[in-house]
């Protein structure tokens, strides 16, 4: 059975108290453990597979409360460096009446941007495990380098690879440089996800149909193309599958994104996917990886924070069938 591992950054969201307020205007927040290859490792642990996080934290109580958090529900972190030369990363959040966010994010640099290439040992991987990343820690950094020296491991050892883009602009200083770096780094992966909000800044082009066949490139065999409450589409070189939402009460989207990667890789690991096979289990199981993916977000958005919102298995589970 494969493993997932997640490589990039763990932070603190500290989440507003107050909904509608901008975040100037924010009088109290609570923290809660955050970063999307973090939520999407926490997710696929909380279903039942194994998960490991790849990063670094600094020697601070928000490393260690992190740390805690990953280790609660289930994630293997004796991965996860520790180091006095930078501080964890913090990301403060504001909330709009219908649980959209805004971010102020505060690293220059923060820990994990500091793991190193070294640090990763090709060793970890096998045959059938699954390497995801976003592009938030993709700027130029020894952590860019680490996550290339990691998806050149993890594909040696007959492994996938998962990218979500997962666009944070306020953390680059040129969006073009943001744009750049998702493109070099999308030809390296078996599966993309990208958000209906993403399509066109990534791709540079309007049209839906042609902007997502322009992300066949290198290895990717699949895109997964979500619409927030709408569903997702699964798109696969010649064949294209849709799939609905789930209506509910959103208090907080926060990692509602990274929940339905989350719940999509954990299915991929129960069917035991590999490069070769993976086109042929999407064709077979479409149906029921989007309905998991789907129901994981959906449900994620009805709490606050991210990996403090995910849900169970069961409960997945039974919302679909309810």
């Amino acid at each position: 059975m494969g493993k997932l591992f997640s490589i990039g950054e763990v932070l603190i969201d500290f989440i507003p108290l107050q909904k509608g307020v901008a975040l100037k205007d924010v009088v109290a927040f609570e923290r809660a453990p955050g970063g999307a290859p973090a939520n999407v490792a926490a997710a696929v642990a909380k279903y039942g597979q194994e998960a490991a996080m790849i990063s670094k934290l600094g020697k601070d109580a928000f490393g260690d409360f992190l740390v805690e958090k990953l280790v609660e529900a289930g994630v293997d972190t004796d991965k996860i460096y520790r180091t006095g030369d930078a501080n964890t990363a913090l990301a403060f959040v504001s909330l709009k009446e219908n649980g959209e966010r805004d971010f102020s994010f505060y690293r220059n640099p923060s820990a994990d941007l500091l793991l190193s290439e070294e640090e990763i040992e090709p060793a970890w991987f096998q045959a059938g495990d699954i390497l995801h990343f976003c592009s938030v820690d993709l700027v130029e950094s020894p952590m860019k380098q680490a996550h290339k020296k990691a998806i050149a491991a993890v594909r040696a050892a007959d492994g996938l690879v998962s990218f979500d883009p997962n666009v944070r602009l306020p953390l680059w200083e040129d969006p073009e440089d943001c744009r750049k770096a998702i493109l070099e780094f999308l030809p390296t992966a078996d599966i993309v996800k990208v958000s209906d909000e993403e399509l066109e800044f990534i791709t540079g082009i309007k049209d839906e149909a042609e902007a997502m066949q322009s992300l066949f490139v290198g290895n990717v065999k699949a895109v997964v193309y979500t619409k927030g409450a709408a569903g997702a589409d699964l798109i696969l070189k010649d064949q294209k599958f849709e799939s609905s939402g789930y209506s509910v009460e959103a208090v907080d989207t926060t990692g509602a994104g990274d929940a339905f990667i989350g719940g999509f890789l954990y299915q991929l690991l129960e069917l035991h996917a590999y490069p070769e096979n993976i086109e042929e289990i999407l064709r077979d199981h479409h149906t029921f990886i989007l309905q998991f993916a789907n129901a994981s977000g959906a449900l994620t958005t009805t709490g606050k924070g991210a990996i403090s919102a995910l849900p169970t298995k069961k409960e997945v589970e039974e919302f679909i069938g309810s």
